[in-house]
């Protein structure tokens, strides 16, 4: 999926000029091509970081050689022969039986038997989690699997005090476990009536596929070491409310859990969509822009600077383009600027509530011939969410995205804490700080920025192991972001810098 090459590309800036307020005009008439600079910070510590490659970089090499429009965002990493081997070991056989056993329960449904041990929710939460601790007993120790429960009381669709379980695998990580991604599906289902808790309920597409994106990921990972932790959750309830996500994601608020991205994979088995057209090669992402969470001064300050696409979640987003839109993976992600579809809504959205930085998985386009309805065939079309209606190799393709993400943000530096625009003088410079991390790998930082009218990140200017760094060009006019780089030459996400009077 690499672009095209044109015949005459446009010619690389030069990496030698630092960005200042008269080359910036020259450096962003290239439409997007991807500006790096010296690093401005002393010799000794720009020694420490790999900036050979933060200066020639292949997405940098890419990006100037492919056609205005397709250019990958400056930011992209090219994954590395650790993330390519474990995105080999995906395995769309795998994702295929994990789909069709949930769907032999034959319905999922929150408030199905949980007792009987072949049909109804139940019988799929002990499979499930009987799976998940074979993937952990491979672990060395490092994973855990467990139920996480709790009793609803009657509220809306739940009409009796009903128990909900989440299946919940985690995997610890080795050098800073404090930090903490997640990945679901849920594995509830329904047809037409909300309410119907006993007919066949297949749910192969909406969830069942889901579940398998973070359970094919939980056997692939558990034989690994991440630096930080990775959480693998199967959800229930999602149908009746969002149930079983808001309880998990409250209690890891309650916790104190520095939860720094959270992804739910729902509808992500099919690339057809309801006119028959396939997009086999495509992922939604959506992410919000505005923060669910945002209290009244964090508002008017986003009011102030203009910073209604960059949250937290709209930096994961950019964040998973950077890592899982590639050859690797063999996807395009999608970026929709929204949290979620209309009338609709994911377990991403209790982890909004709770101020974590979240993003739902959708496939490209769907047929709801197959989503929420009665099993049946009615003028000679099939209804009913069905396994021979999904497409296993595209689920497959996005486990792949969701594991170039959550491998990378696991093994790279977390997000620069405390990010500012210093703001007391009024000057035509602007004057970055951040506070250092604490991964004992980390190299040092990017300061990156972009036209206010530009999606993408596209100039990154490499700065060394320092906490403050000064650029020659207007806070006023464009967007800056802050990044950590470690030895290794992995990117955590971008920080967006608040300003600090």
């Amino acid at each position: 999926m690499s672009p095209t090459p044109t015949s005459s590309p446009t010619p690389p800036p030069n990496p030698h000029i630092r960005p200042s307020r008269r080359t910036v005009l020259a450096a962003t008439a290239a439409a997007g091509a991807v500006t790096v600079g010296p690093s401005a910070a002393p010799a000794a510590s720009a020694a420490a970081m790999p900036t050979a490659e933060l200066v020639d970089t292949p997405a940098a090499r890419s990006a100037e050689a492919a056609p205005p429009g397709s250019r990958p965002p400056a930011t992209a990493q090219a994954p590395s022969r650790e993330l390519r081997a474990l995105l080999k070991e995906i395995d769309a056989d795998r994702i295929e039986a994990t789909v069709r056993k949930l769907v032999s329960f034959g319905t999922r449904h929150t408030l199905s038997t949980q007792d009987d041990p072949d049909r109804g929710i139940g019988a799929a939460r002990d499979w499930i989690l009987a799976e998940m601790r074979s993937y952990a007993a491979g672990s060395g120790g490092r994973m855990t699997a467990e139920l996480q429960s709790y009793v609803q009381e009657p509220a809306s669709r739940i009409p009796t005090a009903t128990r909900i379980t989440n299946v919940v695998a985690t995997l610890r990580g080795s050098v800073t476990p404090e930090r903490v991604y997640v990945v679901s599906g849920h594995y509830d289902s329904r047809v037409t009536d909300v309410m119907d808790a006993t007919s066949d309920a297949p749910g192969a597409d909406d969830d069942a596929s889901g579940v398998a994106v973070a359970m094919e990921l939980a056997r692939v990972m558990a034989k690994r070491r991440p630096a930080s932790t990775i959480v693998f959750a199967a959800v229930a309830g999602e149908e009746q409310g969002l149930y079983g996500a808001a309880h998990m994601a409250s209690r890891f608020k309650a916790a104190g859990t520095d939860v720094q991205a959270m992804f739910t994979n729902d509808i992500v088995g099919s690339s057809k969509a309801d006119d028959g057209t396939k997009d086999p090669y495509t992922i939604r992402l959506f992410a919000e822009g505005v923060p669910t969470s945002e209290t009244p001064e964090q508002a008017a300050t986003r009011r102030s600077v203009g910073g209604e696409n960059d949250s937290p979640s709209r930096q994961l987003a950019r964040f998973v383009r950077d890592t899982g839109d590639n050859s690797a993976t063999g996807m395009h992600v999608r970026v929709v600027y929204r949290r979620d579809r209309y009338r609709r809504g994911g377990d991403h959205i209790p982890f909004l509530e709770q101020g974590y930085a979240a993003a739902r998985f959708t496939e490209p386009a769907e047929d709801f011939a197959h989503q929420h309805q009665d099993v049946r065939v009615e003028g000679g079309k099939q209804f009913g969410d069905l396994p021979e209606f999904c497409d296993f190799p595209f689920t497959a393709r996005v486990a792949r995205v969701n594991a170039a993400a959550l491998w990378t943000l696991a093994q790279a530096p977390a997000a620069p804490r405390n990010a500012r625009i210093l703001t007391a003088a009024l000057t035509n410079s602007t004057e970055l700080t951040w506070s250092r991390g604490s991964e004992p790998d980390l190299a040092g930082y990017e300061v990156v920025w972009r036209e206010t009218t530009a999606p993408e990140w596209t100039h990154i200017i490499p700065v060394g192991d320092v906490t403050s760094h000064e650029v020659d060009l207007s806070k006023d006019n464009v967007f800056f972001g802050v990044r950590a780089v470690n030895r290794a030459g992995l990117r955590g996400p971008v920080s967006f810098p608040l300003p600090q009077v």
